[in-house]
């Protein structure tokens, strides 16, 4: 009898544990009722409300809640929804919020994304942002986003929420009256997320040409790496500059640059682009450095330089107009140290029991700032079109390094594109932040077990899959 009991709650525990994580399979399961909200202030039209409803609806959003509120009382109303959520009795399966107000109003964003983060109902599911704002002084306006969006949900139900972004996103920025102008995607799902019906692990139709980068081009790659007081690191530069030259990437590493280094190492790249005679189809930027408490990096003279900067002007580049732009930070973005959300009320046999492992607390996040008028929304992208940013920890964390193989992050990329070199990088860049934040991380100075998970923000235009 002893032995049939604890047979049963393990088995119990086994399936709890597969409800409570993406399993293996690297998709969200949706099973429970999936509910979305809009906060809109006063100025915002009926026309775009009328937009998004039939949007979420399209998606097979059953519960679609409105308050209207100033943006002032943004929060305050995100509060009552999450409450009200937890309050329900049993597990979500998404949640969509839609922010929307004239530009410059949503000056905050992650304060309110972090308020839904919390919420115990939606422990490991998808929580998905869209934040749109109007010209300055203005209110938004139902644009090209918005109405491809819904055109593309209910045509193509068998893509990924990603694929589906990246394909508007092209159609806004060809659309949009500035050829400059594109959405931007802020990502740290950990799985597939398909709001059809058609499951996302089925045989996709191959995409049309033009949706995907043509990298029959050259290819560079620049690695700035602080090797100085930062043990283990040796290897992530190895390992990655292995994988570049595999990928056929030109490389260039330069050790220790001070923070002047960096700025005049990323302008010398440029320039040698710019004059290259042949062909440039897409470049990659590795940033390798200890980092300060508000994301800078850190030279090896203990100088600051914004990697913001550096991305802008790689960005100024001619040859790489329209071309994907790829940026790997793996440095801290400031000095939190995340344990993670753990289940809630599990009854005391769980203590014995191999329980489902922690979660941090910033995944399975998909924040899309969007201006539906046309015209970027300041401050809201790391950059224009065309650009690839993977940071090793989200925004205030620690990224984590081990000095016997290097950081997880880079040596996991590494792994899953040389599994699988012709995927989606989007998709693999998913599954790497995945298997991150299943490890537990056991710090040097600290003997609690810590979460790590990634932050990925996109302004593609096509797929990109670097092996054709």
């Amino acid at each position: 009898m002893a032995f049939l009991v604890s047979g049963t709650l393990r088995m119990a525990a086994q399936i709890a544990d597969a409800r409570d994580s993406l399993g293996r399979k690297g998709k969200y399961s949706l099973q429970g009722p999936r509910v979305a909200l809009t906060l809109s202030s006063p100025e915002v039209s009926a026309s775009t409300i009328a937009v998004l409803e039939d949007v979420f609806q399209t998606l097979g959003f059953e519960s679609c809640q409105r308050r209207e509120a100033s943006v002032q009382d943004f929060l305050r109303e995100l509060t009552g929804f999450r409450e009200q959520l937890d309050a329900h009795g049993g597990p979500m399966g998404c949640a969509l919020v839609a922010l929307v107000a004239p530009c410059g109003q949503l000056r905050q964003p992650q304060q309110l994304v972090r308020e839904l983060s919390h919420c115990g109902a939606l422990r490991g599911c998808p929580k998905v942002f869209l934040l749109l704002s109007g010209t300055s002084g203005g209110a938004p306006k139902a644009g090209a986003f918005l109405t491809s969006l819904g055109e593309l949900c209910g045509r193509c139900p068998h893509w990924s929420l990603l694929q589906l972004l990246t394909e508007v996103f092209c159609r806004t920025a060809e659309e949009s009256s500035e050829a400059t102008y594109c959405p931007v995607l802020r990502s740290s799902l950990r799985g597939a997320l398909c709001l059809g019906d058609i499951e996302p692990w089925r045989p996709k139709p191959e995409p049309r040409p033009s949706t995907q980068y043509d990298l029959s081009g050259a290819r560079a790659a620049l690695f700035l790496a602080v090797i100085q007081d930062r043990p283990g690191a040796q290897h992530d530069v190895k390992a990655l500059v292995d994988l570049c030259q595999a990928l056929g990437f030109k490389t260039t590493l330069r050790t220790d640059p001070t923070a002047q280094d960096f700025q005049e190492e990323l302008a010398r790249f440029r320039e040698q682009l710019d004059t290259h005679r042949d062909p440039v189809s897409c470049a990659l930027v590795a940033l390798m450095a200890h980092g300060g408490p508000q994301g800078q990096l850190l030279g090896a003279d203990g100088q600051e330089v914004q990697p913001e900067a550096l991305v802008q002007e790689l960005n100024c580049c001619g040859t790489l107009w329209g071309c994907p732009k790829i940026f790997l930070l793996q440095a801290c973005r400031g000095g939190h140290r995340d344990t993670g959300m753990g289940p809630k009320g599990r009854p005391w046999f769980w203590r014995w029991l191999q329980a489902p492992p922690a979660i941090p607390s910033h995944a399975d996040i998909l924040q899309i700032n969007v201006d539906a008028q046309g015209s970027s929304s300041r401050g809201s992208t790391p950059g224009n079109s065309d650009i690839l940013m993977v940071y090793a920890a989200t925004e205030g964390c620690i990224a984590y390094r081990d000095e016997k193989k290097g950081s997880d992050f880079i040596q996991m990329l590494v792994e899953v594109l040389r599994t699988d070199p012709g995927g989606d990088l989007l998709e693999l860049l998913t599954e790497v932040n995945r298997q991150v934040c299943e490890l537990d991380v056991l710090g040097p100075d600290c003997d609690e077990r810590r979460k790590a998970c990634l932050e990925i923000y996109s302004s593609l235009r096509r797929r990109l899959c670097l092996q054709v």
